[in-house]
C-alpha cells in the first residue's frame, strides 16, 4: 500500500527529513508549513505538492487536509511536525509568549487530530504528533514548552481511545535535543553543545533522521496494532541516568 501522508511542518528539519524518507520508500507526501520558501523548496526537490498554512488555526488545517486528500487521492496518515521553542522560566514568560507556544505546539496538534477524525474514519490510518522529552522529565526553564508538549500526549491518548473503532491510530514521538534550524541557537557555542550532549546518556544530540525514522515506523500500516503510545527518541534523556566515569 502506498503511504499518502500530510506533513504539517513539512519545511522544518524533522518534517523535511520525514518527507524525504517516505518518498524514498515509495510514499507520496503533501507538505504544509508557514514558511513558503522552505516548504515549497522541499516540495520541488521531491516533486510533491505543498501549501502554506498557519497550523495554529484548526480551520486552516482542516482546509489544508482537504486539499492534501484531493491531491493524493486520499490520506493514510498525518504527521504533525509543527512547533516552536521557548526556553524561559515561568516568571519571565509573558502571556503573549505563553499563548504563542500553546498555539504553535498544542493547537496545531489538535487541528491535525480533528482533521484526521473526519478524513480517516472511512479507511482508518495513522496520526503521529511530535511531543518532547521535556514533557516526560523536568528540565529547567521549559515550563511553557513542556506544558504544550505534555498536552499533546494527553490529546493523543484521548484521540486514540475515541477513534479506535474507526481504526485510526494515534501515537507520539518525544525527541530529545535534535539538530534543526529551530534549535541551532541552543548549541551555538562549543560550551553549550558540550553541555547539551552531556544531558543525553548515549553521548550525542539527535539528528532529524533519527526522529523521522520513528515517525515513519508509526505511520506504517504494518504497525496496525500500535496506538496510544509515546515513543522516546531522545538518547535516553527522559528515562535513564548513567553513572559518571
Amino acid at each position: 500500500m502506498t503511504r499518502r501522508v500530510l506533513i504539517i511542518g513539512g519545511g522544518g528539519g524533522i518534517g523535511s527529513a520525514l518527507a524525504r524518507l517516505l518518498v524514498a520508500g515509495g510514499g507520496r507526501v503533501f507538505l504544509a508549513g508557514r514558511n513558503a520558501d522552505r516548504v515549497n523548496a522541499i516540495a520541488a526537490e521531491l516533486d510533491a505538492t505543498s501549501a502554506v498554512v498557519d497550523a495554529s488555526d484548526p480551520d486552516a488545517v482542516d482546509a489544508c487536509a482537504d486539499q492534501a486528500a484531493e491531491a493524493l487521492g486520499g490520506l493514510s496518515g498525518i504527521a504533525c511536525c509543527a512547533g516552536s521553542l521557548l526556553l524561559k522560566p515561568a516568571h519571565l514568560t509573558s502571556a503573549a509568549e505563553w499563548q504563542s507556544v500553546i498555539a504553535a505546539n498544542l493547537t496545531s496538534g489538535f487541528g491535525c487530530v480533528r482533521a484526521a477524525g473526519r478524513l480517516l474514519k472511512a479507511d482508518g490510518g495513522s496520526v503521529v504528533l511530535v511531543s518532547s522529552a521535556a514533557a516526560r522529565i523536568g528540565l529547567a526553564n521549559h515550563e511553557a514548552i513542556a506544558a504544550a508538549k505534555a498536552g499533546l500526549i494527553g490529546l493523543m491518548v484521548s484521540a486514540a481511545a475515541t477513534y479506535a473503532r474507526q481504526r485510526i491510530r494515534f501515537n507520539a514521538v518525544a525527541p530529545g535535543l535534535v539538530r534543526t534550524p529551530l534549535t541551532r541557537g541552543l548549541v551555538s557555542s562549543e560550551v553549550a553543545e558540550k553541555a547539551s550532549v552531556g544531558m543525553h546518556p548515549l553521548g550525542r544530540l539527535g539528528e532529524p533522521d533519527d526522529v523521522a525514522r520513528a515517525i515513519a515506523f508509526l505511520l506504517d500500516p504494518a504497525q496496525d496494532w500500535i496506538t496510544g503510545q509515546v515513543l522516546g527518541v531522545d538518547g535516553g534523556l527522559a528515562t535513564i541516568k548513567v553513572r559518571q566515569a
